[in-house]
């Protein structure tokens, strides 16, 4: 192959390896002689000399509880959709596979932990959803080379990548008053996820810097069904609102079912702004201002900090911090 190629034998292993400090132009010229030939890596053989499988571990944690050992309801958000999109656009170029783990239980942790350990996997992408679990200090006692979607509670020494979800909200909050709305609420996530807290300080702290003292929310749970709960609370409570701010796309599409429901026109009666800018926002009707929430990227960003762990261990952890941007549609 290196003769067809006309390279060094070096040059092919590494490409072959994926390794990744390859002239562009010469990785094409081997990987053509390859589909030329039609040669086919021996995995068993490469992962005995190279110590890697091919493979990283994608791990959806804390979702679930110890007496719940059923499969996340993430599952059913466009939310974690995009995530593996974002992914797979990173590692399917470079030959690597994820393979999906759920570590919702004490017994799952430790399996996951286990797996890991054990060189099933390189590594772990970990997408956590409640701030107590446990599995990211876990993971980093265990030596285990892991970056977790959003900012980890605490102080733990791991890899991450997030959104300025404050300065989200805030846009948000600058949007509703640009349109001149001056009794506003919220419809938040769930209080114990780190970053449903975060939208609504940031969203309640920019309604304070335009002069509103009180803002009143209701909280949901990331889901269709409690944002239409969580606005039939806020229209129960205020009957007179005039603009909402809800915490993810999903909520805000049950909370314009809930107000079409009370006879309130959006955005004439009631401005509705979202967050994420996922594909419920365009299926809202009205289609649905929102926050943009780069997600895919984010995702591939973590899977690039991953790699750099695994060819580098001991490297020192690293924060990725995106910006949102607010995406004007029809609803506010």
């Amino acid at each position: 192959m290196a003769r067809v190629a006309g390279v060094s034998r070096a040059t092919v292993s590494r490409v072959i390896n994926g390794i990744r400090n390859v002239d562009p132009d010469i990785q094409a010229t081997v990987l053509q002689a390859i589909a030329t030939i039609g040669y086919v890596p021996n995995r068993a053989a490469r992962s005995l000399v190279t110590r890697r499988t091919g493979a990283v571990a994608l791990v959806l944690s804390g979702a679930g509880g110890d007496e719940d050992p059923s499969p996340s309801p993430i599952l059913t958000d466009p939310f974690f959709g995009r995530v593996v999109a974002g992914i797979i656009s990173f590692l399917r170029p470079r030959g690597i596979h994820p393979v999906l783990m759920f570590a919702d239980t004490e017994q799952s942790r430790a399996e996951v932990v286990s797996y890991l350990r054990q060189g099933d996997a390189d590594g772990a992408l970990l997408v956590s959803t409640h701030a107590a679990d446990p599995l990211p200090v876990e993971l980093v006692e265990a030596e285990v080379p892991a970056v977790l979607f959003a900012r980890p509670t605490g102080s733990v020494p791991i890899s991450y990548v997030d959104l300025d979800h404050r300065a989200g909200a805030a846009l948000a909050a600058d949007r509703l008053v640009e349109l001149g709305r001056r009794r506003v609420a919220s419809v938040c996530g769930p209080l114990d996820v780190p970053a449903a807290q975060a939208r609504l300080a940031g969203f309640q702290d920019a309604m304070a810097r335009h002069g509103h003292a009180y803002v009143p929310y209701s909280e949901g749970g990331f889901t269709y069904d409690s944002g239409e709960r969580a606005m039939e609370r806020l229209l129960a409570e205020r009957p007179d609102l005039d603009g909402v701010f809800v915490a993810n796309d999903l909520m805000a599409q049950g909370a314009l079912h809930a107000l079409r429901h009370h006879g309130r026109s959006v955005p004439e009666d009631v401005a509705v702004i979202g967050f994420d800018d996922s594909s419920a926002a365009t299926a809202c009707r009205p289609p649905l201002t929102t926050i943009r929430h780069p997600v895919e990227d984010m995702a591939a960003e973590m899977a690039r900090l991953l790699l750099d762990h695994i060819d580098e261990p001991g490297r020192t952890p690293r924060s990725v911090i995106f910006e949102p941007a607010l995406i004007v549609r029809a609803s506010g």
